[in-house]
């Protein structure tokens, strides 16, 4: 017998505040057609005054655990993923724990960018396979509003807020692909392209600082490097893209999710796509993705499903799990 880390649970928590396109025109040089034709976006969710990271991430946990029929009396950790915790220290994955009432286990963040859920997907594997952890809860939450230059119309029409929760236990499989959970994970970095996506501000630099991308750049390496790693993944799992139900990839940009499909040899019709509603939720833009989709009744029990995100560093990755 082969143990699995097996997702037992998905929710997800948007902000109240949905900001439509045509919020920016009366700011931007921009309008509706102009941000839907370049990026498939029509809308996003902004946190509310107040409304921290680890408020969104607490709401989407409670959202998962529900789905999951459990409790934190049945967790063992918790992992968040994100770029914009509400302090420097302690961590957002400390600040759920509390806010759920759980005092016992660990919890720790973990910083990738946008490829933050599937890194800490691939640790919570590790964590379940070592024997350190029965269950753990992975969160990607973020609040990209905060970190925003409202005069930057290439950037900040782009981003929103959000928090997905995925619940992962381990149990028995047969060691083959058709078991239930994560099959296997693929990981890289590149700190040569940290120019292309970074935060011009920091802890060390003394400020906070807005967000800054090299769009055309991005894109570039992301259709490669996102088809590449999910290739790669299925491959370590003894599959092809023939097999694979649904490719949930990060919500970034439409034209980018098109393009890594047609290089993968996938039709749409086989790839969730939410960016339209939620913008680029970093973190956070997987496991929303997840949560919707089965919500929609896409996402089914057998149903083999890629996940693959890029971000800040370059980091990117992919998981391939069954559901």
């Amino acid at each position: 017998m082969t143990l699995r880390a097996v997702a037992i649970g998905i929710g997800h928590y948007l902000p109240e505040r949905v900001v439509p396109n045509s919020e920016f025109e009366a700011t931007l040089d921009t309008t509706d057609e102009w941000i839907q034709s370049r990026s498939g976006i029509q809308q996003r969710h902004f946190a509310a005054e107040g409304e921290t990271t680890s408020n969104l991430a607490a709401r989407a946990a409670e959202a998962a655990l529900q789905d999951a029929g459990i409790t934190t009396a049945d967790v063992d950790a918790i992992i968040v993923a994100t770029s914009t915790a509400d302090l420097t220290f302690p961590s957002a994955a400390t600040m759920v724990q509390s806010e759920l009432g759980m005092t016992h286990g660990f919890a720790f963040d973990i910083q990738a960018v946008c490829a933050g859920f599937v890194y800490a997907l691939s640790t919570a594997n590790a964590i379940i396979l070592s024997g350190q952890a029965r269950r753990v809860l992975v969160i990607g939450a973020e609040t990209f509003s905060r970190i925003m230059d409202w005069t930057d119309r290439a950037t900040c029409v782009l981003f929103g807020d959000g928090a997905g929760a995925l619940v992962l236990e381990a149990r028995e499989g047969d060691g083959t692909a058709a078991d239930s959970g994560i099959l296997a994970t693929d990981l890289h970095s590149d700190g040569q392209f940290k120019d292309l996506l970074y935060v011009d501000g920091g802890v060390s630099t003394q400020s906070t600082g807005h967000l800054r991308m090299q769009g055309n750049q991005v894109f570039r390496h992301a259709v490669e490097k996102l088809a590449s790693t999910a290739e790669t993944a299925l491959e370590k799992a003894g599959l092809t893209s023939e097999d694979v139900d649904w490719i949930v990839p990060h919500q970034a940009n439409i034209r980018i999710i098109q393009g890594t499909a047609r290089k993968m040899g996938l039709d749409m019709d086989r790839v969730v796509v939410t960016v339209q509603d939620h913008g680029n939720t970093s973190a956070a833009s997987i496991p929303l993705a997840l949560s919707v989709a089965k919500q929609r009744g896409q996402i089914k029990p057998g149903d083999l499903i890629v996940t693959e995100a890029i971000g800040g560093g370059l980091a990117w990755g992919a998981v391939v799990l069954r559901w």
